[in-house]
């Protein structure tokens, strides 16, 4: 509790605690929606009798509905605050898995799913921000490694979670489950969720709304294009997280389509490499206050690319899933340790609103990771393991080119 009592806001520990535990909660079931569903993918397209090429499909119009409305989700959060967006981005979550049971038609599905994923763009726009501006820089770190690990029982448990439903229930009942917790974490944040923006905080700084004007926000988003730290920042985000985001669309294929595992064994197969990842938050809230960011993130970099280049080599050299696996754990622990401090620096390469920092943040990395992941699908990565240890580390070596230019140079902003 003592961390919560150090909230920049003039609220009760208890409060922050609710607050931040309904953060997490919404941020899990945005990936509830992808990680619990994507074992049933195989039977979508068996009951929507379409080709399995659609399975990678549905993730990649749930990550292009994350990153088509940050632009104006962003300034909206600056302009009127982040409670009142937050909880009608949350709103448009769950009716848009409500309604996705009753469709019969793939690429209604491939809509909704697009609807769905606009929530994904509300958790990185508005809850991101929300507890950055809430919290100092080690508190902040430290609380999204400990939610993100909240947050990553989705990807952990969620595939064989999944798995073992479907042996019960089916697909579109899954949805409903979905929706329903959506509609509790509404009621939970609109009677525990503060705002940041227009309130007097603790030490004294006032985060005043920001005019919605047109020119301003194209003037913003041209700064921050033009801002090389923050665009190196996140495109080393979107270009480091790719190999994981793929291998949640692909690995249905690549596990079930291909090798022939069953639902079981499939989501057994997930838990060390999402395991991995929640080691790598626990070091992280143990680290943030020990390390400056960038030598946490140059700390994160030497699991990332040895963890690749093991699964790179071993595979190549046949072993296959038993060397893919083991490599996928070892770069999922470093990007534990690696996504949320690299977040807090990007976000703070600029002195721009944050909702507008984190807006343009998240498309950049969105689209990325979007554009990489189908350019994964395209180039076979779905059709053999081999090919996905090729793609997924050649998208890393793509990343270490901005991380370097990023890490060299000093703040321009002080990252508070």
């Amino acid at each position: 509790m003592s961390l919560f009592s150090r909230s920049l806001l003039p609220i009760s520990p208890r409060r922050a605690l609710f607050f931040c535990l309904l953060l997490a909660t919404f941020e899990l079931l945005t990936y509830v929606a992808s990680d619990v569903v994507m074992p049933a993918m195989l039977y979508v397209v068996r009951d929507l009798q379409v080709p399995a090429s659609h399975v990678p499909m549905a993730l990649n119009a749930y990550l292009l509905g994350g990153v088509a409305f940050q632009w104006l989700i962003g300034p909206l959060s600056d302009r009127f605050g982040r409670r009142p967006l937050l909880l009608i981005g949350v709103a448009g979550f769950a009716l848009a898995c409500m309604v996705t049971p009753w469709i019969g038609d793939i690429y209604f599905f491939h809509g909704l799913r697009f609807i769905q994923g606009i929530g994904l763009g509300f958790i990185v726009v508005v809850s991101y921000p929300v507890l950055q501006e809430a919290f100092r820089e080690t508190e902040a770190v430290r609380l999204m490694a400990i939610l993100a690990n909240i947050a990553l029982l989705s990807p952990l448990l969620g595939p064989l979670l999944g798995s073992l439903l479907l042996e019960v229930l089916s697909w579109r009942a899954l949805f409903v489950g979905v929706g329903l917790l959506a509609v509790l974490t509404w009621f939970g944040l609109w009677r525990f969720m503060p705002e940041t923006i227009g309130v007097t905080r603790t030490d004294g700084s006032h985060l005043a709304p920001t005019p919605l004007h047109l020119a301003s926000i194209l003037s913003s988003y041209g700064e921050l294009l033009r801002n090389a730290r923050f665009m190196q920042g996140s495109l080393a985000l979107g270009l480091i997280s790719i190999p994981l985001i793929s291998w949640i669309g692909l690995s249905p294929l690549l596990l079930m389509h291909d090798l022939g595992l069953n639902t079981i064994a499939y989501g057994l197969w997930q838990l060390p490499i999402f395991g991995g990842l929640i080691a790598g938050n626990l070091v992280l809230n143990y680290a943030a206050d020990r390390f400056e960011l960038d030598a946490l993130i140059r700390l994160a970099l030497v699991p990332i690319v040895g963890g690749l280049l093991l699964m790179l080599g071993m595979t190549l050299a046949g072993v296959k899933l038993m060397a893919l696996i083991p490599g996928m754990a070892i770069y999922a622990f470093g990007m534990g340790i690696c996504n949320a401090s690299l977040y807090r620096l990007t976000l703070f390469a600029s002195e721009s609103g944050k909702g507008t920092v984190a807006a343009m943040l998240g498309m950049v990395s969105i689209a990325t990771i979007g554009l990489g992941s189908a350019a994964l699908s395209v180039l076979g990565a779905g059709t053999s393991l081999q090919t996905f240890a090729v793609a997924a580390s050649a998208s890393v070596g793509l990343a270490l080119w901005p991380l370097w230019r990023l890490l060299r140079q000093k703040p321009a902003v002080a990252v508070a």
